[in-house]
């Protein structure tokens, strides 16, 4: 068997990180893990290629080179994934789907010959089985929820590492909490599955001898899921395997607010190499967040919370979404004075939306509120609710969140007041090796594209050169830290006058 394994693109979001790129030469800022782990679990005789078409294009050769197309996809990538879809059936290719895309909704994809769902420790064996007798039907899926202790490391040699910012690994799936508008534990359960230590610490070792030296993110949507685990056995471990290494890694993730409430969580993080760790704070409403069942970030003071974490040396990057039944019309000012005051820099706001499978999507179709599936793509008014406060209001006031923090006054405004209060008590170590210059050797023109385009070429270059020399002079050892910064802040000004045309970008809040 030929097997091309294909990734559809994404759609230019805020995640997607596409603008801020460029200044490195990257050309995406992950490789695809969930089809490189379905790759190290296919046959081992068969041949096998990837095409990311995040980082290369899908060429008429490629489908015709394969005899079965794997396609695996989110729901921001369905347009992208359509057109691959529709190419295959029109050379006659056949194909196989699956992913959370595919999971949500596979009535939506009837054109496709095999659609193998949820997670592929339980559904992919059958169909191979069935392949190899000749009898393979339309659909695979399963209820239950497999132990990952058999999960294979991704087959790594199939990705260009050196097109991508970051390499990534999967710990854990599933969620203990229940959150309405989130379909993770409808995917995955609420039971926190993990790897075992030994599998976390082989699949360090496989990046490290592929090469792989710099950023490596933990995609598990709560990596504190298992504490106890994470505590006694794998950081520890992964703390003797950085020394043994001599730290070429550093780690980021994501992780519920209760991070905050365990000191000695946090400092075993910074030991293992963490340096950054997403968290969901959605709304400092405490009347919305009990409305989203999204209770272990209610009773406390949030903006605490979010100053314990980075004052170890976490820095924290925070989801926030507007449009809550619960949401008062001051909502967009209260966002915006929370991200200022938080010093969250990097802050990713979003208008509510009900996934397929979540609780809010079968709430919502009871009250009648549901208009359309979700495109994944907040950026582009993309909401498949009937919001409460009406849909203008809504996005007047998203407008509004978006200018208020990504404009350039209130932006540099946050990035060095962070910057100022940036004095972590637990310090990670770090040592430079020339072997990270094998895959990363485009960040050396970085500071040079940094300077021409933030510098002189940006409307905003004002602002730029002001957080330069405060740097230089105030915090120097934090000047690399600042351009990734203000490097961020051009991606996401650029987004939100791309996609948002009306806005003015010069406008500041307070």
């Amino acid at each position: 068997m030929k097997i091309l394994l294909v990734y559809p693109e994404y759609p230019d979001t805020f995640w997607s990180f596409k603008h801020a790129l460029k200044f490195i030469s990257k050309k995406a800022l992950h490789p695809p893990l969930g089809l490189l782990t379905i790759a190290a679990m296919l046959p081992g005789a068969w041949e096998k290629k990837l095409v990311d078409m995040n980082t290369m294009p899908l060429k008429d050769r490629d489908l015709r080179w394969a005899d079965y197309v794997f396609i695996g996809a989110m729901a921001v990538q369905q347009i992208s994934a359509r057109e691959v879809i529709d190419r295959c059936k029109t050379m006659g290719i056949k194909m196989v789907a699956g992913g959370p895309l595919f999971t949500a909704a596979p009535h939506n994809y009837p054109d496709v010959d095999h659609l193998v769902l949820n997670e592929a420790e339980i559904t992919l064996l059958p169909f191979l089985n069935d392949l190899e007798l000749g009898k393979a039907t339309h659909l695979y899926s399963s209820k239950d929820f497999p132990d990952l202790d058999k999960t294979p490391a991704p087959l790594w040699k199939l990705a260009k590492m050196n097109r991508y910012h970051s390499m990534n690994i999967q710990y854990s799936r599933g969620c203990p909490f229940s959150c309405e508008f989130c379909d993770i534990t409808t995917l995955y359960g609420r039971k926190t599955r993990t790897k075992t230590t030994g599998q976390v610490i082989n699949e360090l070792e496989t990046l490290f001898k592929a090469g792989w030296r710099g950023s490596v993110f933990f995609v598990d949507d709560n990596f504190i899921g298992n504490k106890k685990k994470l505590k006694t056995d794998v950081l520890p471990a992964m703390i003797d395997w950085m020394k043994k290494r001599r730290y070429p890694f550093d780690f980021a993730t994501e992780a519920s607010i209760n991070l905050a409430d365990d000191e000695d969580l946090i400092r075993q993080m910074i030991r293992a190499g963490f340096e950054g760790v997403f968290v969901g704070i959605e709304t400092p409403d405490d009347e919305s967040l009990r409305e989203c069942n999204k209770f272990q970030n209610t009773n406390r003071d949030l903006l605490t919370s979010v100053k314990l974490i980075q004052q170890y040396g976490l820095r924290v990057r925070g989801g926030f979404i507007v449009g809550f039944d619960h949401d008062a019309p001051d909502i967009f000012e209260r966002q915006i004075k929370f991200i200022q005051e938080s010093r969250i820099v990097t802050a990713m706001v979003g208008m509510l939306n009900a996934p397929s499978g979540s609780s809010l999507y079968t709430r919502l179709h009871s009250e009648g509120r549901l208009t359309r599936d979700i495109t994944g793509d907040n950026t582009d008014f993309s909401t498949n609710i009937i919001p409460k406060m009406g849909y203008d209001k809504l996005v007047e006031g998203y407008k509004e969140v978006l200018s208020g923090i990504y404009s350039p006054k209130t932006y540099y405004e946050r990035v060095k007041a962070f910057l100022k209060e940036y004095k972590p008590l637990e310090k990670r170590k770090w040592h430079f090796h020339f072997r990270h210059v094998r895959y990363n050797y485009h960040y050396l023109d970085a500071p040079f594209k940094t300077l021409v385009i933030l510098g002189i070429k940006d409307k905003a270059r004002a602002y730029y050169w002001k957080l330069v020399l405060w740097s230089i002079f105030r915090r120097p050892l934090l000047l690399p830290m600042a351009i990734t910064y203000m490097v961020y802040g051009f991606h996401f000004r650029k987004v939100y006058e791309n996609k948002l045309p009306g806005l003015a970008p010069s406008r500041s809040r307070t």
